[in-house]
């Protein structure tokens, strides 16, 4: 909520006449309808920034860039959708303020391949880890790890600004490392996490030689892992779900007893292989 120059997120208020910048960005499926909201909000506040969203998703935004790309699999769209996203947050100051808006799909469609390796590496390795029967936050684990953003980076890229993170989940129970792959948010896993979880789906054959010389320089620590909860580019940054499955089957719930129905919520919480 804005009223005057006074920016209300949560318990947390921002006085924007003293912002050097009021930057979005964001990622995922809803990505476009929630910085169109933002707009609709801050209008002319707004400095810039771009959002990635899925093929058929976007909308026409007056400040900000709307980029379609891949989902499930990442394409070069979405890369070059993120590398804009990374130009226009760069070399941000202590005044600056971020707003990030992340969805569902929001892993795939915040692709920036990690040092050495290509898209088609990661591309390869989705389609691996989706047919293999991980969950999502298996799933996310390896991708976190075998990204420049995910896991806490895009954190350490916004440092040293003010950053909001506002999540619309797709995730049972709303973990927020692994909505979007958590790119604003201290990762708990670790390269080992990820050895663990390719020698139990037996993966290891199949991936990409890039991929699994990373993973093991990782293991052996010769690559720096993820940002982990206390690392300092998470000291002026929150994180909200503002949006989740128990909120839409409340919402459906009060509906269908106004249209004359007795509903009767089962669970929030069912999962399990989709076949």
């Amino acid at each position: 909520r804005v009223t005057g120059d006074r920016l209300r997120i949560g318990d947390a208020q921002v006085d924007l006449s003293r912002a050097s910048r009021l930057l979005v960005v964001g990622a995922g499926k809803a990505a476009a309808s929630m910085a169109a909201a933002a707009e609709q909000i801050l209008g002319e506040r707004i400095s810039g920034g771009t959002v990635n969203t899925k093929y058929g998703h976007a909308l026409s935004l007056r400040r900000l860039r709307c980029t379609e790309c891949g989902h499930p699999v990442p394409d070069q769209a979405g890369v070059d959708g993120t590398m804009a996203m990374l130009a226009a947050t760069a070399g941000l100051d202590p005044s600056a303020v971020v707003l990030c808006l992340l969805s569902g799909g929001g892993s795939a469609l915040l692709p920036a391949p990690a040092a050495g390796l290509t898209l088609a590496d990661k591309q390869a390795t989705t389609q691996m880890l989706l047919a293999c029967g991980a969950t999502i936050g298996q799933i996310n684990t390896l991708r976190k790890h075998l990204s420049a953003v995910k896991g806490g980076q895009l954190a350490r890229h916004l440092r040293p600004a003010r950053v909001f993170t506002l999540a619309l989940s797709d995730v049972i129970g709303d973990p927020l490392e692994t909505i979007a792959s958590g790119p604003t948010f201290p990762d708990p896993t670790t390269f080992a996490d990820c050895a663990r979880l390719v020698d139990r789906f037996g993966l290891a054959a199949r991936l990409p030689a890039a991929v699994r010389q990373r993973l093991e320089a990782g293991v052996a620590g010769q690559v720096a892992d993820t940002p982990k909860p206390g690392e300092d580019c998470f000291a002026r940054t929150v994180n909200h779900v503002i949006g989740n499955n128990a909120l839409a089957i409340a919402a459906a719930e009060k509906e269908a007893r106004a249209l004359g129905y007795a509903p009767l919520v089962l669970t929030s919480r069912l999962q399990g292989e989709a076949r």
